[in-house]
């Protein structure tokens, strides 16, 4: 005899499939209703920190809820890296960082994350373009010039945002094109750097962007721009590293990011927030002012760009005397 299925256990089945379809409703219908914590990978006051306050301000209107920045510097952006990889995917944890926190700094650092693993990548809307930059007072003129001098006096001292950052690795392969002998001093982030700089306590900077507000004042002398693919038109009379013979690193950008696991509804709706405030006047009034490029692209796209950067450095690492240890 055929026994008819019994109601309760249907019912109940019913309701299970209806309750593991909530999650992704609710969220997309309620998030965000508390506090977002933006991690900011580099120190108040450099480049990075002040296009991820004018995106929190942006997605704070538009999103409305707070969105607060912590500043979380150190290790080239690795600290903040870190921290965001080690809280929960619920969209109320990102970051602001650059992609060689993917592609760079675990091949060197040991981290505290596994780059491919461990993020949801969201978006990028800028990439880093640096410049080697002087005193205004220094008689060095031209990039020529300070080569020239670089030779004669070697060992010559420059900051930078960072050990194996962008600026580094920049100016590392310049000196390897032109067989000079700089030393490197690593800072928290590009304001340190220039600051140093300022007091002379270095003989150049490899600037990161926060650079140009000097330049503009006349209190920096740029010679030569680095992480670019042509001359910058408000500066005509500056070469790029490509220019003078030497190859010029990857460009790395700025990126926003969220722990691995981010639900897609999440996602999109950051995604689409991030594009939005990025695209907006403010936003992109505050690029012209640091001299950064828009270049937006969204975490799919970057999830398979940065698995090429990462081979490229990965190779390059040990010609700068670095040993890879991943």
């Amino acid at each position: 005899m055929k026994m008819k299925p019994n109601i309760f256990w249907v019912l109940t089945f019913l309701s299970l499939l209806a309750a593991m379809s909530l999650p992704c409703r609710s969220l997309a219908q309620d998030y965000p209703s508390k506090p977002i914590t933006v991690y900011c990978g580099y120190e108040a006051g450099a480049t990075t920190d002040l296009t991820a306050r004018a995106l929190a301000a942006g997605l704070e209107k538009l999103l409305g809820v707070a969105v607060v920045v912590e500043n979380k510097a150190g290790g080239g952006a690795t600290v903040a890296a870190g921290l965001v990889a080690s809280k929960k995917p619920d969209g109320y944890t990102l970051g602001v960082v650059s992609t060689g926190v993917i592609s760079v700094r675990p091949h060197v650092f040991k981290v505290s994350y596994d780059p491919f693993k461990d993020f949801t990548l969201i978006a990028q809307y800028s990439r880093y373009i640096g410049g080697l930059c002087v005193l205004a007072d220094s008689p060095l003129k031209t990039i020529d010039d300070f080569i020239a001098y670089a030779k004669s006096k070697p060992g010559l001292s420059y900051g930078s945002s960072g050990a194996y950052t962008q600026q580094h690795m920049a100016v590392e392969l310049f000196s390897q094109c032109k067989g000079l002998n700089l030393k490197h001093v690593p800072y928290k982030g590009g304001a340190p750097a220039n600051t140093a700089l300022l007091g002379r306590h270095t003989d150049f900077v490899a600037g990161s962007g926060q650079h140009m507000q000097y330049v503009k004042q006349g209190v920096f002398r740029m010679l030569m721009i680095y992480n670019a693919e042509k001359r910058d038109p408000d500066y005509p009379n500056i070469p790029i590293l490509r220019e003078l013979g030497c190859p010029d690193a990857p460009a790395l950008g700025y990126i926003v990011v969220a722990p691995k696991g981010l639900p897609e509804p999440a996602y999109q709706k950051l995604l689409a927030a991030v594009k939005k405030v990025t695209d907006g006047g403010e936003f992109q009034k505050l690029l012209k002012h640091l001299d950064l490029p828009y270049e937006f692209k969204d975490g799919k796209t970057l999830e398979k760009e940065v698995v090429a950067e990462s081979a490229w450095y990965k190779e390059f690492l040990p010609k700068m005397g670095a040993k890879v240890i991943n």
